[in-house]
């Protein structure tokens, strides 16, 4: 990152220092000769190539603004799952307090009837143990009162059956109750171990609810560092556009202190058709008197489509009537006229793959199938067909394939 913010200070700096001596360019004295179209192309590619280092920047920091926002979205998801687990979570929690709740109640109930079970036997138990004191105590249920106070024996066998009965009901219902007292134990017991599991898994959801309040709290603050990163690739990346857009304006100026230098030099010594220079062994004739390139070889906004396209030749302006040569001896391929395009044309085959073209002319004065010399005129300089003004437009092509004039023609640029 202070990398980034480094190479910002600089081209900043850089910018600065362009923008300062081209203001104190302007306050020269007139007596200072301008600079040469040459000089001026260094100025010009030194700002284009701090120009692509800047769209570079701009790239990596788009890129990293992409990646950025992508994080963002996945963490803003993930955050989203917590958020539903924890709601899923506090209404689980909801649920198994309302359970132990329900266990507490049902114990307590059961405790309840247990307490009275206990409480109505032992009332039991006292009376039958009274019952049984007091007749002992009023000699009325000894073995010896009984046996002695029956006037026979049939009803002493009737007095010793009623008293077993008596013992054997009264034993019956103490063992019920104490029967019906342990069921109800054993089922507040029962209840007890529910509520124990309730309330353990209960705890389990409080340790769950901990972590995921963690990772919310974590995500929070990946959120907000994610955002903050977010805000500094976007200030930066406004930042090094600004500067782009100062630097293409420059880059604009100097195009066109680099068109009027080339046009001042053109000027005062137009190039004479008939001059040649050696590429490979191979020479080449400029094809014409000409002032200046008005269009270079490349991709351009055509002047009469508006359509980006490529420009597959280059451009010379200079008078009507200026005579074209051919480039190199050759046969004549085409000499013809094409509507709303190259108008009167003529294309010439150089018999080693190389082939050259020259269009918008008043007129040509070679035929099909003629062969030419180099420096032969061919025909002269006009405006028919597509053409906006006066110029000739002049292509070289190998094998088929269209290629930069200016790679032969030094001068073509």
């Amino acid at each position: 990152m202070c990398k980034k913010k480094h190479i910002l200070s600089v081209l900043a700096v850089f910018l600065s220092l362009v923008l300062f001596f081209n203001l104190m360019g302007g306050v020269q004295p007139a007596s200072v000769s301008a600079a040469s179209s040459s000089q001026i192309k260094e100025e010009l590619n030194e700002l284009e190539e701090r120009n692509a280092e800047i769209e570079a920047e701009l790239n990596a920091l788009r890129g990293q603004l992409s990646d950025n926002r992508d994080e963002l979205e996945s963490l803003v998801a993930q955050k989203d799952l917590v958020d539903q687990e924890i709601v899923l979570l506090y209404e689980q929690m909801e649920v198994v307090n309302q359970q132990i709740t329900v266990c507490a109640q049902l114990i307590a109930d059961k405790q309840e009837e247990v307490d009275q079970a206990q409480a109505r036997l032992q009332e039991l138990q006292q009376k039958n143990l009274e019952r049984i004191r007091a007749m002992e105590e009023n000699g009325e249920l000894s073995y010896w009162s009984v046996l002695s106070g029956a006037s026979s024996f049939m009803e002493m066998l009737d007095r010793w059956e009623m008293v077993q009965e008596i013992a054997e009901a009264d034993k019956k219902c103490l063992e019920e109750l104490d029967k019906a007292a342990a069921e109800v134990a054993a089922a507040r017991d029962a209840l007890a171990e529910d509520q124990a599991e309730l309330q353990n898994k209960r705890d389990q959801m409080d340790a769950v609810e901990q972590v995921l309040a963690q990772k919310r709290v974590e995500t929070d603050a990946l959120l907000i560092e994610m955002k903050a990163k977010g805000d500094e690739y976007e200030a930066m990346i406004e930042e090094s556009e600004q500067m782009q857009e100062e630097l293409m304006q420059e880059i604009a100026n100097k195009k066109e202190e680099y068109q009027d230098a080339k046009d001042r030099e053109q000027a005062s010594s137009p190039v004479i058709g008939g001059a040649t220079t050696t590429v490979n062994g191979i020479q080449w004739t400029v094809p014409c008197s000409y002032w200046r390139v008005s269009s270079p070889f490349g991709y351009r906004y055509h002047p009469l489509s508006g359509i980006w396209k490529m420009h597959n030749g280059v451009d010379l302006t200079g008078p009507e009537g200026t005579p074209i040569v051919a480039t190199r001896s050759g046969y004549v391929t085409t000499a013809a006229y094409q509507a709303g395009g190259a108008g009167n044309y003529v294309s010439l085959s150089h018999g080693d793959g190389f082939g050259s073209i020259y269009m918008h002319m008043t007129h040509y004065v070679v035929s099909y199938g003629q062969y030419v010399e180099a420096g032969q005129v061919i025909g002269y300089m006009g405006t028919t067909g597509g053409s906006t003004g006066v110029h000739l437009h002049f292509g070289i092509s190998y094998n088929g394939v269209y290629v930069n004039p200016a790679e032969y023609i030094p001068s073509l640029v």
